[in-house]
């Protein structure tokens, strides 16, 4: 944890005004190990070249507390008293923003187990626990910890290594932990990624996006991972383009790794789609920065990015299927048709798409991509590689390059969809993914430009275009889907609700060509929020 800093007087007498005290910081990343693997990464190495000698082991056990409504947790703050040999240490710690390393913490030492709220900064941690009396907080769960403590030393770069093996206890429900934790005491974030990205080389481990005390939380009411949607754009007027690119990055970032859990965690469909929507946001802002930018680094996040997310795709479509189509025809009421038995037919598929993409998420290659992906943002490595001419581009203001890029994507969405009505089903599925990329870019850049009626004129009849070409897109693919099942294997309701699925889809795509043709002139009409023409 960073300290605690007091500003220093300078001057004397009544002159001299003492600096607010800055908030503690800690500032670490987590690793999650395979079940004894811990040893092999001591002996590693990577560690043995940088650690100031053996390091110290302690037996850590604590219990977090809360109020039984857990008041604490669900204003994003967890309460705990550690023992620590002989020392126990009572730490309050405030849940990170999606995706970051950073988060504050305050740690105070007290007498005992039991908790001394009068010893911590209340009036600087803030509600809910200022007014908050001790009595109305009960133990939750405990965390059991082997923990092996090394100090790495790296030129200007401390960071202290934490190997964790242990478990998560809630009466008498556990959960195994094996984890490593790197926190920066020093030097800059990037080192924490370049460090971790060398364990990799040592074991398969995995990025860890969940706390000690969110799993406990977890343990303790029996919920899942939540998906994370995409932030409202952070963009100024003010950036330039290369500001404007960490904060772009950065953002895409931070959904990626908000919705690792809950995809891992697969029983909410929403996390395997908000984590697509994340990885397709972040491919589109690689798509027109490469454009711009000639940069091996973004080209290569780009690859992987593709890869990762083609990887999902068949859970998703399952779902889309399973979830929404089905149920949709199902609340037509269609005489004699019953799709339990086709959903039956289709749980096999469903099931392996989703142990595939947990293989995924998994996978050595994805995790690298995800610790490369965060050293980029934090090296600024996109300056690395590219033309003076093109150096020049990211000192611009934002603005300027904002309206190039929309003009662009724009400019091709319009070509592409030229005689839409006679568009082949390809052609016109190659519109909707035109339109997909203005879409987000039209969401990042929107804060560079005055909100006007037209302005969401614009948006409105976008979006509605492009929802309707998914639909279109829907169908498509639940015809791949019925084509990939064993036909001959199926049931004579599983067979008759297939046929009731065409049918049913069939109408519809007749029906939505009036439909798509209106919405393609009305946003063929609509002149663009950011260039009036």
């Amino acid at each position: 944890m960073v300290a605690l800093v007091y500003g220093t007087e300078e001057g004397t007498g009544t002159d001299a005004v003492p600096a607010l005290p800055v908030t503690p910081v800690e500032i670490e990343l987590k690793l999650r190990a395979p079940a004894g693997a811990l040893d092999e990464i001591r002996q590693s190495s990577v560690i043995r070249q940088f650690a100031r000698n053996k390091g110290v082991i302690r037996r850590l056990e604590a219990t977090y507390y809360d109020t039984p409504d857990h008041q604490l947790f669900r204003a994003g703050l967890s309460l705990r008293v550690r023992r620590e040999g002989r020392r126990y240490i009572q730490t309050v710690k405030r849940v990170a923003s999606s995706g970051s390393l950073h988060r504050n913490e305050w740690e105070v030492p007290v007498a005992g187990m039991a908790l001394d709220l009068a010893a911590l900064p209340i009036a600087e941690i803030g509600g809910p626990l200022d007014g908050m009396a001790e009595a109305g907080l009960i133990p939750v769960f405990v965390t059991r910890v082997r923990r092996h403590i090394l100090m790495l030393d790296q030129q200007d770069t401390q960071i202290e290594v934490a190997l964790d093996e242990g478990d998560i206890v809630f009466g008498p429900h556990s959960l195994p932990l094996c984890e490593v934790e790197l926190e920066l005491k020093q030097g800059k974030v990037a080192s924490l990624y370049q460090f971790g990205l060398g364990l990799m080389d040592v074991v398969p481990l995995c990025l860890e996006t969940q706390t000690k005390s969110a799993r406990g939380y977890a343990l303790a009411q029996g919920n899942t991972p939540g998906a994370v949607k995409a932030p409202s754009s952070n963009l100024d007027r003010s950036d330039t383009v290369d500001e404007g690119i960490t904060k772009l990055l950065s953002s895409c970032h931070e959904q990626i790794i908000a919705n690792l859990s809950a995809a891992l965690d697969g029983r909410e469909p929403e996390g395997i789609h908000q984590l697509r929507v994340a990885l397709r946001r972040l491919r589109v802002a690689l798509h027109f920065l490469c454009h711009h930018l000639k940069s091996p680094v973004l080209e290569g996040l780009d690859a992987e990015a593709r890869l990762f997310g083609q990887a999902l795709g068949p859970a998703r479509n399952w779902d889309v299927f399973i979830g929404s189509t089905l149920s949709g025809i199902e609340e037509a009421n269609i005489p004699h048709i019953d799709m339990s038995a086709l959903r039956a037919a289709c749980k096999f598929s469903h099931d392996q798409a989703y142990h595939n993409a947990r293989n995924v998420l998994a996978a050595s290659r994805t995790n690298r991509f995800l610790l490369s992906f965060g050293l980029s943002i934090e090296q600024k490595s996109w300056r690395n590689d590219i033309s003076s001419e093109e150096l020049k581009i990211l000192t611009e203001p934002l603005g300027l390059f904002a309206t190039r890029v929309l003009d662009r994507i724009e400019h091709q969405v319009r070509k592409r969809g030229r005689g839409f009505r006679h568009l082949h089903p390809d052609e016109r599925h190659k519109v909707r993914l035109g339109l997909k990329k203005l879409r987000y870019a039209t969401e990042f850049f929107l804060p560079l430009y005055s909100r006007r009626a037209s302005t969401t004129k614009y948006l409105k009849r976008l979006s509605q275009l492009q929802e309707l070409l998914g639909e279109a897109n829907d169908i498509k693919t639940t015809y791949e889907l019925l084509a990939a099942l064993e036909h001959d294997a199926l049931s004579p309701q599983a067979n008759r609700a297939m046929g009731a699925v065409i049918g049913w889809q069939g109408h519809l795509q007749t029906v939505a060509m009036k439909r798509l043709n209106s919405r393609w002139l009305a946003y063929k009409r609509t002149l663009p929020f950011w260039s009036p023409r």
